[in-house]
């Protein structure tokens, strides 16, 4: 505790000096402040008030409505409930603007220098189809600041100065980037910050939280605050953590520079939450499950912190021209969301792979499933990948039925694809001297920097690229971008030395992704991605590829598989169906449910059980494992933590 409020109080020395020279009249004498209650938390509700310095006139105060990392207007504004404004005690009238739902309209009277603004946030208690995910449990709550602030329309949120403070419930303890002012028994509060910074740094707080130093005794410091439901999850492996520490190394050796001032993971751990994982520049919200740490399938299967922890670099710190806005109500241009996200998911996976979170068995079978789910797919020749990207605000949290036809944000896993492909032609233009790490470095690194924001553009990336190795970037990039053939991109696949093959022996990847989603994985046979029995969606049929053999027969997205060849279904029935059909002329019967109406489909499939793996080109040099392997010097194993 006592290192951590040192290192925040120098942190606050130093942004009360930012903030003096760098804001207008809105400036450190008179910022905004900003208290929160999450004493009610655990009912899923968060009280807020907001003082405001005003002048007398018109003014429009508006609700955050692009969330940086979000790239979508998903505001959670009809959270936001109670909202009362006074001044001097004062009731004083609001009126929400009749086209934008997230802006009111309020008249300041004469002699009013300062509103009262009081207002409720209610949490989602279950997970929804919205992007705004469930904050709170009975144990323990994530603050994002947006889902509680209100700020005046016009200004640069980075002109804005706002001092945030925070009351918990009795026992709870917490971890956040933001640096701290002073602290008593029972409120926390921050330094003055601009606006952009508080949203930028969300805080996790809880009864079990436990604070694990990822870079002891250097400079800046990292660490990870862990919160569950209960003490059990918070037991990280001293494997676990020796490999979280090497991430830290391998991300100092890749890009050379750091762009903050420390750096704080905020990893939550309950089955009460979806799954999700947000950037910001000084840390990341991370949210998984309950059993990350004690289940080594899943915290190796994960590429979670290794991503969101690349952001810092890749999309905070260099950030595509579109997605720097000023505010969050000016609307974001996401067509370079496969550099920005893209980019990411590559060495968010690379990075889990060097730094030993991510074994190479796992390593390689994420990349075929990648490549598999990815490749031959029908969507692919109606919709490119560039407008995956330019349509983010529309496809994220679609449903899974019709996701092969439909496509999804596939941005992430082809730029993943597309990325190793530049890779391994950056290593073979150089005869191995360069690669992707040294555009990173130049591009992503440079100096060590307070955090800021660098925008760039693609005449900015093909240039960087052209530094590294001389190549017609552009039209690789264009190329791929706007390709309406059904295959995906598999040359890096080849260029380092593997193949995409499919076997009998299930994906270790996917394994583990059915056991954690509750969906079977029967793509690449039968056509079918299936919920597994139990729960609301239980039996549901979640998608069809067009033209497989199920589609064929009949079956369709949204029907309710009820039996296979006349006995009731489970997963390891209808396997057994599959390898059985093999060495058999009959087709594989399969009863569903469709409405109130039920029918038997007649699949005429004999191909046997299908997994995607990646297999060794004879001949060819394995660069891939090259690519992967650990850069930094190895991190030992800690004793105590």
């Amino acid at each position: 505790m006592i290192p951590r409020i040192c290192s925040h109080f120098i942190g606050f020395l130093i942004l009360v000096g930012v903030c003096a020279a760098s804001v207008n009249s809105q400036t450190v004498q008179h910022p905004a402040r900003l208290d929160v209650d999450l004493r009610d938390a655990p009912k899923h509700i968060f009280h807020a008030k907001l003082a405001l310095p005003v002048t007398p006139g018109p003014l429009t105060l508006v609700y955050p409505k692009w969330i940086p990392g979000e790239h979508s207007p998903t505001g959670p504004i009809v959270d936001l409930v109670g909202l009362k404004i006074t001044a001097a005690g004062k009731a004083i009238p609001w009126r929400r603007d009749d086209v934008d739902m997230y802006a009111f309209h309020v008249n300041i009277p004469d002699g009013v220098d300062s509103l009262d603004l009081t207002y409720d946030y209610l949490s989602p208690a279950e997970a929804t189809t919205s992007r705004e995910h469930p904050s709170s449990t009975a144990k323990f709550a994530v603050l994002n600041w947006y889902m509680v602030t209100l700020y005046p329309q016009g200004p640069k949120t980075d002109d804005l100065v706002y001092v945030a403070a925070l009351r918990l419930p009795s026992g709870w303890k917490y971890g956040t980037a933001l640096p701290v002012a002073k602290e008593s028994s029972d409120v926390i509060e921050f330094a003055p910050a601009s606006l952009t910074t508080v949203i930028d740094s969300p805080v996790i707080a809880g009864v079990y939280l436990r604070n694990i130093d990822l870079s002891p005794g250097q400079t800046p410091p990292h660490s990870v605050h862990v919160v569950a439901d209960g003490p059990a999850p918070l037991d990280a492996t001293p494997a676990e953590v020796q490999h979280l520490r090497q991430l830290i190394a391998e991300t100092g050796t890749l890009f050379g520079a750091r762009h903050y001032r420390r750096y704080d993971f905020l990893l939550t751990l309950s089955d009460r939450m979806p799954s999700d994982g947000v950037e910001h520049h000084e840390s990341s919200d991370n949210r998984t499950e309950e059993n990350y740490f004690l289940d080594p399938g899943l915290f190796q299967s994960s590429e979670l912190l290794s991503h969101e922890f690349t952001h810092s670099w890749n999309g905070k710190y260099r950030r595509p021209a579109g997605l720097a806005t000023p505010d969050y109500q000016t609307p974001m241009k996401s067509e370079l969301l496969w550099v920005y996200e893209g980019l990411t998911q590559y060495y968010g996976v690379m990075l889990a792979a060097r730094s030993g979170m991510m074994p190479p068995g796992m390593f390689r079978d994420y990349l075929a499933s990648t490549a598999a789910y990815l490749n031959d797919r029908p969507g692919r020749t109606w919709r490119d990948l560039q407008d995956t990207a330019i349509a983010v605000q529309i496809l994220y949290s679609t449903p899974p039925e019709g996701s092969s036809w439909r496509r999804s944000v596939d941005y992430y896993d082809e730029g993943t694809l597309i990325w190793l492909e530049a890779d391994t032609i950056i290593r073979k233009q150089t005869s191995g001297k360069k690669s992707l790490d040294d555009f990173c470095k130049k591009f992503h690194g440079g100096e060590n920097t307070p955090p800021k924001v660098v925008p760039y553009t693609f005449d900015d990336i093909v240039a960087g690229m052209n530094d590294v190795a001389p190549y017609n970037w552009r039209a690789f990039f264009t190329t791929r971008l706007t390709s309406h053939e059904p295959a995906a991109p598999l040359g890096g696949l080849e260029n380092s030395g593997w193949k995409l093959v499919f076997t009998t022996t299930q994906n270790e990847y996917e394994h583990v992704s059915e056991i954690v989603n509750q969906e079977i994985e029967l793509q690449f046979s039968l056509g079918l991605l299936l919920h597994a029995p139990g729960g609301e969606d239980g039996d549901h049929i979640l998608d069809v590829i067009p033209d497989s053999p199920a589609a064929k027969a009949g079956l369709a997205p949204g029907m309710r598989l009820v039996a296979v060849n006349g006995r009731k279904w489970n997963p390891d029935i209808l396997r057994d169906a599959i390898a059985r059909a093999k060495n058999s002329k009959e087709p594989i019967e399969l009863l569903a449910e469709n409405d109130d109406f039920f029918q038997t489909y007649r699949i005429d499939y004999h191909g046997g059980e299908r997994y995607p793996h990646l297999e060794p080109i004879n001949g060819k040099a394995d660069l891939l494992t090259e690519i992967a392997k650990m850069n930094a010097a190895a991190v030992p194993l800690p004793t105590t933590y």
